[in-house]
């Protein structure tokens, strides 16, 4: 995680907050190798001097952006399930926030995605950390019977896969909600699977 002092007062942290925000948009423009530091602080509006306040690098700042979008984004999805429902609805609760988070927040495909090529390790602990929700409340959930004891580690990397693809066909390539149609067929997949003698 980020070693990367935060800053005391209030307008540093705003300072620093504007900085982040637009180098997560010019990441998701231009890419991280394309992206210059003069780019960041010039749609920023603010002194290279104040730039290097806060990142020592480029690849501070993307690091940092990294870990700020991983924590806003499960934050956020935390935030908006219900622990007292049961596993397929606390799930689809989960889906909901994630679709809706990434709609408002779409660089977030391309920032991570660079991440093969800027820092594998970054790009694997992104992942790693949000697998981590996913095999938690799925061994809560095998405990308590509601869900097939499978592997935790194999089935939270196949629902997570469900969400970032079908984020990305409907929401990053097309710049829409995702259709009420297609959810419920995502769910049903999930939860129910595609075999005919179930």
């Amino acid at each position: 995680m980020s070693q990367i002092k935060q800053p005391q007062t209030k307008k540093g942290q705003e300072t620093r907050k504007k900085i982040l925000a637009t180098a997560e948009e010019i990441f998701g423009e231009k890419g991280y190798f394309e992206t210059s530091v003069v780019d960041i602080t010039q749609r920023a509006g603010v002194a290279q001097g104040t730039f290097y306040k806060y990142f020592p690098t480029k690849k501070d700042i993307y690091d940092e952006l990294v870990y700020q979008l991983s924590r806003d984004l499960r934050l956020y999805i935390k935030e908006h399930m219900d622990r007292s429902e049961d596993f397929e609805t606390t799930q689809r609760q989960g889906y909901l926030a994630f679709f809706k988070w990434v709609k408002n927040h779409q660089n977030l495909y391309s920032v991570i995605q660079q991440a093969v090529l800027v820092d594998p390790e970054i790009y694997r602990w992104y992942y790693e950390k949000l697998a981590a929700g996913f095999i938690k409340a799925l061994e809560d959930a095998m405990e308590k019977g509601e869900c097939r004891r499978l592997d935790s580690e194999t089935i939270a990397f196949c629902l997570m896969g469900i969400g970032q693809f079908i984020g990305m066909r409907w929401i990053l390539w097309d710049d829409k909600e995702v259709p009420e149609q297609v959810f419920e067929d995502a769910m049903e997949f999930a939860f129910r699977g595609i075999n005919l003698t179930q």
